[in-house]
């Protein structure tokens, strides 16, 4: 019997029907999965780090990263179809591409070349993210099922890889970046375009290697007749995946945190690195802050992903992360000033490594609670974590000429207390609700 045309299919949902081995295979698209990402993102992060210092020229190149994340936004709300009719993997290796043309376009930094290629990067960074968000959850769920374990044991020890995997990416990039651009050529076109090649090398090494992962779930295990979308079908499917998620109270009150989530990451890219590290360690000295904020990073995502098991669980981790970002903003905020010496050194390292703590609490955390509570619906839940926060993002990085260092701590501090009001009024209202049923 035939579907109806109008059947919802998660992109999940379908992931059981996939013939790839079972046990070790879903560890190793795991291993593969975060390793793709590791080298693309390597590359871009530190890319990405040193547009404000490379293309300076009319505000070149934070203008471009506000196009690109503006771009993110906008797709990030019709990237769910799109995963669904191209498949994941289809998605993550489409996704690659975007990379790719930006690393190309720092090798002629001009606004012919970095806008378009923002612009795209937008729409390849929404599919690779909610293909990453799908493929990694469905590989937990049928991992968990094919072996009877913890389904949200799964998740959150996949999550934690992927996201420990992953941050290593500011830990390697940025020390690629001291090695090539510290010894006399910083700044210089000749350094920067060496450091670019290298960086398209290892991009295309990542596109390559995301080519061997096992299909699950969309287009390619959907019988024939159903893949193909009509207009109309597709405009009411994406309707759906964009507003549903937002008459779940859960969504609602997960939103605050994603937001959250974006806007410390923009306060290390535009406002730590500029106002904290540069002024004391000088240019040179971002790749080493970074480099130790993407280290803890890593080390963070990887123990929280192990202790993650459910709601209990990832509310201690986070509000731990919540704690670290706190002390930090009101250090700065009401007591830090630059000094000389020694600790002109410690004090930018040891926040670094503080806020890549919080980073690597609140992203295994927000994946892991999106994967727990969205069976149905994971590849819109995963839309929405990255609407809100490349929407953020985005803000921060047009704005971020126009606004203090205390402006924005002072904004931060607010955010971060509305977010956690929020996740601490879910997890008691889940935890009553659980009481309630049991």
């Amino acid at each position: 019997m035939d579907p109806s045309p109008d059947e919802e299919k998660p992109l999940v949902a379908a992931a059981d029907s996939s013939p790839v081995e079972k046990g070790k295979s879903h560890s190793r698209d795991v291993h593969i999965l975060s390793s793709a990402f590791l080298l693309v993102f390597l590359a871009y992060g530190a890319a990405q780090n040193l547009e404000s210092t490379v293309n300076t020229e009319d505000d070149l190149g934070t203008t471009s990263l506000g196009i690109l994340y503006l771009s993110f936004t906008f797709f990030s709300l019709v990237a769910s179809p799109v995963v669904r009719a191209l498949g994941s993997k289809n998605a993550l290796i489409l996704g690659t591409t975007g990379y790719w043309l930006f690393i190309a376009a720092n090798l002629k930094p001009t606004w012919y070349t970095m806008v378009p290629a923002s612009l795209y990067m937008g729409f390849a960074a929404s599919i690779i993210w909610v293909g990453q968000g799908t493929y990694l959850t469905s590989t937990a769920r049928t991992h968990a099922r094919d072996n009877s374990l913890h389904e949200g044991t799964v998740i959150g020890h996949f999550n934690g890889e992927f996201w420990g995997v992953f941050a290593c990416h500011q830990f390697v990039g940025n020390l690629v970046s001291l090695a090539l651009l510290s010894n006399g050529t910083g700044g210089s076109t000749s350094g920067t375009t060496l450091l670019f090649t290298v960086f398209l090398v290892i991009v295309t090494l990542g596109i390559i290697l995301m080519c061997f992962l096992h299909k699950r779930g969309g287009k390619e295990e959907e019988d024939p007749q159903d893949s193909s979308l009509n207009f109309y079908a597709l405009v009411l499917s994406l309707s759906k995946t964009v507003i549903r998620p937002l008459y779940d109270v859960r969504m609602l009150l997960i939103i605050p945190l994603m937001a959250y989530s974006g806007l410390q990451q923009a306060f290390v890219w535009a406002e730590y690195t500029k106002y904290i590290v540069t002024p004391t360690l000088g240019v040179s000295g971002v790749g080493a802050a970074m480099a130790v904020y993407g280290a803890c990073d890593a080390i963070c995502s990887l123990v929280a992903g192990r202790f993650t098991s459910g709601l209990k669980s990832i509310t201690i981790i986070v509000s731990a992360g919540t704690f670290i970002h706190a002390i930090i903003f009101l250090w700065l905020l009401l007591i830090y000033s630059p000094v000389s010496g020694v600790l002109g050194t410690v004090y930018p390292l040891i926040m670094a490594a503080a806020l890549g703590i919080g980073d690597g609490v609140f992203m295994t955390q927000l994946s892991a609670l999106l994967g727990i509570f969205f069976k149905h619906d994971t590849e819109g839940a995963f839309a929405q974590l990255k609407v809100w926060q490349s929407a953020i993002i985005s803000v921060v990085f047009f704005v971020s000429p126009y606004i203090s260092l205390q402006a924005m701590l002072v904004v931060m501090l607010v955010v971060l207390c509305v977010s956690y009001g929020a996740f601490v009024f879910l997890s008691l209202r889940e935890k009553a609700f659980s009481h309630s049923s049991s």
